[in-house]
């Protein structure tokens, strides 16, 4: 093989090396809890009691590093501040643990699968799915029911098993808009924490129940970023975890 062939050859496989993005060679696993993910938003807070933080967008570019979207955003954390939630990062035992009525937001690695609000969005998103919520959608925060921690139409359950609940379609605006972070997943570990989303201030702004709060127009263009195909997930942590885990854990 000539000098000029081989030359292009190391080019070749250089390029292709680095847009595995983090992917393992063999059967496409990923090797870290954000591999397969193409989007990320990223909630950093100054330490495990902080009430605010501040979230930013990152994608993946082509040679699999990420990339910053957009400037970074205030958001408000729970009333307690942070606490190890349960997504798709392992499990960690240092520092306060999520569950249920704590006042914690969750801090780890969360999918996010579908928007919510009280009307879609003008234009319609296109490429994120969004639930309209009603009178009857509700979202389960009793620890004993078989439906914990799950969103759906309580008029399209025959038989009640459940003691409390939260109304998706809220007297105020902070359900308006809104994402469904996917906080203590199937199998549900009973009292680990129900209910979470990311949706708007309230007002005035004030630390929540354990959601991620924003204003509405970094919502709304959050939203329209977001794209089912990219796999977005939330990563919510203390600025001292993240320093930590960045590297291990393949984090913008």
């Amino acid at each position: 093989m000539d000098n000029a062939r081989r030359a292009f050859c190391i080019v070749v496989l250089a390029l292709f090396c680095c847009s595995c993005g983090g992917r393992s060679p063999g059967g496409g696993k990923a090797v870290t809890p954000v591999a397969s993910s193409d989007q990320c938003l990223l909630v950093l807070a100054e330490d495990w009691d902080s009430t605010q933080g501040t979230l930013s967008l990152f994608e993946r570019s082509w040679t699999g590093s990420w990339k910053a979207v957009g400037p970074g955003v205030p958001v408000f954390l729970g009333r307690k501040g942070l606490g190890w939630g349960r997504g798709l990062h392992p499990e960690q035992t240092e520092g306060p643990r999520k569950a249920e009525g704590d006042g914690r937001a969750p801090a780890g690695i969360f999918t996010l699968d579908s928007a919510f609000g009280r009307a879609p969005l003008t234009p319609q998103l296109k490429t994120f799915p969004f639930l309209v919520v009603n009178g009857q959608t509700i979202c389960v925060d009793d620890g004993v029911s078989s439906r914990y921690n799950t969103v759906f139409q309580a008029d399209q359950v025959p038989v009640r098993n459940w003691d409390s609940c939260e109304n998706m379609l809220r007297s105020d605006a902070r359900y308006d808009l809104g994402l469904l972070v996917g906080h203590n997943p199937p199998p549900v570990v009973p009292g680990g924490g129900s209910c979470i989303f990311m949706h708007l201030f309230s007002e005035p702004p004030l630390p929540t129940s354990g959601c991620t709060s924003m204003a509405r127009p970094d919502m709304e263009r959050l939203l329209r970023r977001l794209d089912t195909i990219k796999r977005p997930v939330l990563v919510q942590l203390p600025r001292a975890e993240y320093g930590r885990l960045k590297t291990v854990w393949g984090l913008p």
